[in-house]
């Protein structure tokens, strides 16, 4: 079975009895360590010392006044951003309570908000850990699409998403660093640089370039790629709700009792709204809307009671660059699961 996604940082983490992902204190060394934390030439002995104390103690308290003896300006806020996170995972005790509480409780009691790249990670490692018996490339390329933005090209009737860090590295260097983007600058022509389409003949190829980032899948309709990010989401909401779901592409919503949906993202989100109180969508804003879902839970008793039994319909759509920013938390804090004791 192959290892993969060693830079998420699941081999630092321990597990609890339910399966979650136990802070320790190598996870919270890993973020001391991280460049933009590490002291550099110019830096101040109080910041150098710092440092050194929290790689021997990553959970030790740091009030302001330390943070203020600092003398880099620029530290003392990267300081600020990154123990207010450490501190939420302290309190939280496992990745999967820090995230479900960063969209729950957004404030926190922490110091500074969770930047985004956090968000992130957090997600990267836990479907780490939810993958982690997986076998299925496709599914593990899937679940990308939950922590990555992805730019989606449509021609020819085919839906490819590709990592959008990846596209751009290309665009602006031709992959070949600061030496291509001088030439790219110079415009003199590159040799032309084509990611491999994942299917389910080539889809082992994944298992060498899994930190590269640098496959595409294919989201059409009833196709291989869509049907791994239904499972991929499938298994997200049972890791953290504990309840299973059923998730199934579809081509059109023709349900006259419908009566929830939830965007993927925010594309999608707004694209739902506006269909369910039957404002006009424009063609333009339909042609992003990337795919359409239909989402029943196998126990309807877990749902609120007025609507159980009934399906959820669900959205993900690409902004008017093209992007797709899928939101999984979305999933996790609107669903109509019934109150729980």
């Amino acid at each position: 079975m192959a290892d993969f996604w060693r830079d998420s940082g699941y081999h630092l983490l321990g597990r609890t009895a339910a399966g979650h992902l136990q802070v320790t204190d190598d996870f919270l060394r890993a973020y001391v360590q991280r460049p933009e934390v590490r002291p550099v030439e110019e830096s101040c002995a109080a910041e150098r010392e710092l440092h050194a104390a929290l790689l021997v103690d990553p959970r030790l308290p740091v009030p302001e006044s330390r943070l203020a003896t600092l003398a880099d300006p620029d530290a003392r806020e990267t300081y600020g951003i990154v123990l207010g996170f450490r501190d939420r995972l302290i309190e939280a005790g496992t990745v999967e309570d820090c995230y479900l509480r960063t969209f729950l409780q957004p404030s926190g009691g922490a110091s500074a908000p969770i930047p985004p790249l956090f968000i992130d990670q957090m997600a990267h490692v836990i479907l780490r850990a939810i993958l982690d018996e997986c076998e299925d490339a496709l599914r593990v390329r899937a679940a990308e699409l939950l922590f990555r933005e992805q730019k989606v090209t449509i021609a020819d009737g085919a839906v490819m998403a590709a990592d959008a860090e990846t596209v751009d590295m290309f665009a602006s260097s031709g992959g070949f660093g600061t030496l291509g983007q001088l030439v790219v600058e110079a415009q003199t022509p590159l040799r032309t640089v084509e990611l491999d389409v994942l299917d389910e003949n080539n889809a082992d190829l994944y298992w060498t370039r899994d930190q590269r980032h640098d496959t595409v899948l294919n989201l059409n309709f009833a196709g291989s790629g869509l049907d791994a990010l239904c499972r991929v989401l499938e298994l997200w909401i049972r890791h953290f709700l504990d309840v299973q779901v059923s998730i199934q592409p579809v081509q059109q919503i023709s349900d006259e009792r419908w009566v929830w949906h939830i965007g993927l993202d925010a594309e999608g989100s707004q694209m739902l709204n506006d269909l369910y109180e039957g404002a006009e969508v424009d063609e333009g804003r339909l042609a992003r809307l990337l795919a359409l879902f239909r989402l029943d839970f196998a126990d309807p008793s877990v749902m609120q009671s007025d609507i159980a039994g009934r399906p959820v319909y669900l959205a993900m759509a690409v902004d008017t660059q093209n992007i797709l920013r899928l939101k999984p938390q979305n999933l996790l804090v609107n669903l109509p699961l019934a109150a729980r004791s």
